[in-house]
């Protein structure tokens, strides 16, 4: 649909310029050809004006004087009476061409992408495309998560749309716009990242974001470190300072490169990577609620237990096997991606037990 629309525009425009060259020409040859009869009688600027109303077809009377005296140059004007009508009429059929073309191509890829965006649930909405946003983009391509795109910036959403191979989802908007974030499928989100350049724009997100859909989980990117409580004040879950975590990623690599190596292949889940670090909730009324992790069979099914995170926000690394699960706990287990799938519709199906 995409390759459609822009070969249609650049064909629309490129019979603009063709009918205008024509035109162009056609003038400059009737003014030349009007002086050229005269013998230089007339003025280059009354044979122009006397091609220009011949061509327009206004019918005024002929203003070179003495034209009557020259037989050829009424023959003239009713060649340029002939090939103007024609050149003009191309010229009309092609700016119309442009004008229609381009609307409603542009009407029939929106109303496409609407079509696209509305069959989406529990989706990622991405609010900014920058230098970050591109990598978020990137990476929820790649584990298969749904999302739609949302940027005021129409090249930068082509170049990533022709990336993705003519399949991202987009929104052309102000991020900050009730109406552009409902374009996107808000309501229905599972989650919210703005990931814009300037704190305030974030903000006004997080506040619009946080009232279409109080459920949603919302991360919200923090460039100054004064932005961040106002940012969860606002409705955030959790705040993402880029310079911050650059920093601590520059000591890092420096102080412990194979950790970090380490961390970096389990973190990219489904990525290629085979292994990696995932969290499975206990849902209430879970069978695992209430039992030790040595009563259920989590180990067994092939995931290594790192850690349990409480509903109360608190974590308990390296639990043993005496540890009781309690509901609204979530299990963060490091294994292979097939386990981990069976291990989340064990405990949903109660079957972990």
């Amino acid at each position: 649909m995409k390759l459609v629309f822009f070969r249609s525009r650049r064909n629309a425009y490129s019979r603009l310029i063709s009918a205008a060259a024509v035109i162009l020409g056609v003038l400059l040859l009737g003014a030349t050809s009007y002086y050229a009869v005269g013998e230089g009688r007339w003025s280059w600027f009354d044979c122009f004006y006397m091609t220009i109303i011949t061509l327009s077809t206004v019918g005024f009377a002929e203003t070179l004087e003495g034209m009557n005296e020259h037989p050829e140059a009424r023959v003239l004007t009713i060649a340029l009476i002939v090939l103007g009508s024609a050149t003009l009429l191309y010229f009309i059929s092609s700016l119309t061409a442009l004008i229609v073309e381009g609307d409603l191509q542009g009407i029939l890829r929106r109303r496409t992408m609407q079509r696209a965006i509305g069959t989406l649930n529990n989706h990622i909405i991405v609010c900014g495309i920058g230098t970050t946003g591109r990598h978020i983009a990137t990476e929820l391509s790649a584990v298969g998560v749904p999302f739609v795109v949302i940027d005021t910036d129409r090249a930068r959403l082509e170049e990533l749309n022709e990336e993705f191979e003519g399949n991202l989802r987009y929104v052309l908007g102000d991020a900050t716009d009730d109406h552009i974030l409902e374009l996107a499928g808000v309501e229905r989100a599972k989650g919210i990242i703005s990931a814009l350049n300037d704190d305030k724009a974030n903000l006004f997100v997080t506040i619009s974001a946080r009232a279409l859909n109080p459920t949603a989980r919302i991360v919200a990117k923090s460039i100054e470190s004064s932005t961040e409580a106002k940012l969860r004040r606002a409705g955030a879950d959790a705040v993402v300072a880029p310079n911050y975590i650059g920093g601590v990623r520059l000591f890092s690599e420096m102080v412990s490169p194979k950790t970090v190596a380490f961390l970096d292949r389990i973190v990219r889940f489904g990525s290629g990577i085979s292994v990696g670090i995932e969290a499975i909730d206990i849902p209430e009324g879970s069978p695992l609620a209430g039992k030790r992790l040595a009563e259920t069979d989590v180990r067994e099914a092939g995931a290594l237990v790192v850690a349990v995170h409480r509903a109360d926000g608190d974590y308990v690394y390296n639990p043993g096997s005496e540890h009781l699960l309690q509901e609204g706990d979530s299990l963060i287990v490091l294994a292979e991606s097939q386990d981990v799938a069976n291990l989340r519709a064990g405990v949903a199906a109660g079957a972990g037990t």
